[in-house]
Formats: structure tokens, C-alpha cells, sequence
């Protein structure tokens, strides 16, 4: 399953990305994230190869840069939310500061993606009091911040990183 299809809700837009981590664990509660593409209060995104990403009707893709980021409250971030300019559906995140990846959300995959073994929750400072948890979730998976683990990393150690080469 490395080679994911993704699309907006009107159609406008489609894509395809290769992704070696492509199952969907982390929840990201930040206020951008939660604000931008977060339907319960969380965005999730997956990790994909830039140079495979494949965009099809790319003119109808507007692109956010979030401005307060951590420790520069005027400053715009390098990092673009790619969304689709009529229906608004959050597509993926490109970062120039990690030019070999983007981060397609997991909302925006048409692909059928696997269950998680487990979740892990991040940026639980930002996360407003109404979103709760879910009672299963393990402290040892929660993060006020980011975590030192990768996306990549994660997927490692549960075994599930495709080691496959781009088609």
C-alpha cells in the first residue's frame, strides 16, 4: 500500500503520493492543525516522498502558511497547508525546511489506510477543554509537545515502514 490516492470533496483536486509510513497514528491537536483540517478537534497526517507526490488540477490548490507559530508569533511558517480553494478540504502539508517529504492528511486519502495499533496524542497544550480523550488512552502516548519519535520512526519500531522502492 505505499502508493496512496487522495482528493478533495468537490472533486477539484487529486493526488498521489508514494508513503513508507502510511498507517494513521498520531493526533495532532495543535491550533492549527485543529483549526485548518481537524474535524474532532485533531488533524492526522502520514509521512509521503515529495518527488513522487503527483497533483491533478493543481490550479484549484490555494496554499496557508500559519502565522504565530512557536516562537515567532508574527512570523509566517515556511510550511504550506495545501488545501482546495472551492471546497476547503485540507489536502497536504509541504515544509521546505524537510524538502524530501510532504504530509498528505489522512482525511484527505482515498486509499484505504489500516487501523493503528496504537495512537499517540500530540500537542495536548493546545487542545481545548471540549475534546476529550479517549478512555483508552495510554499517558505514555500523550505529549504536550512533539515527541523525539519520527513519523518514520514510530512506524519502525510497530513494524510497519515499508522498505519498497517508488513505482
Amino acid at each position: 500500500m505505499p502508493q496512496l490516492q487522495g482528493s478533495c470533496h468537490c472533486g477539484a483536486v487529486s493526488f498521489s503520493v508514494f508513503s513508507r509510513a502510511a498507517v494513521p497514528f498520531m493526533r495532532c491537536y495543535c491550533s492549527i492543525c485543529r483549526k485548518t483540517a481537524g474535524g474532532g478537534g485533531y488533524a492526522i497526517n502520514l509521512s509521503g516522498e515529495f518527488a513522487t507526490l503527483k497533483v491533478s488540477g493543481e490550479e484549484h490548490v490555494a496554499v496557508y502558511h500559519a502565522r504565530g507559530t512557536a516562537g515567532a508569533p508574527d512570523e509566517a511558517s515556511p510550511a504550506g497547508r495545501h488545501f482546495c480553494k472551492h471546497c476547503g478540504t485540507a489536502l497536504y502539508l509541504y515544509d521546505p525546511r524537510w524538502p524530501d517529504l510532504v504530509h498528505p492528511f489522512a482525511s484527505a486519502i482515498d486509499t484505504p489506510l489500516p487501523a493503528a495499533p496504537e495512537n499517540v496524542f500530540i500537542m495536548l497544550e493546545s487542545k481545548p477543554a471540549w475534546v476529550k480523550l479517549p478512555a483508552d488512552a495510554a499517558r505514555t502516548n500523550c505529549y504536550g509537545g512533539y515527541p523525539e519519535e519520527s513519523l518514520a520512526d514510530w512506524h519502525r519500531a510497530q513494524g510497519l515502514y515499508d522498505e519498497s522502492e517508488p513505482t
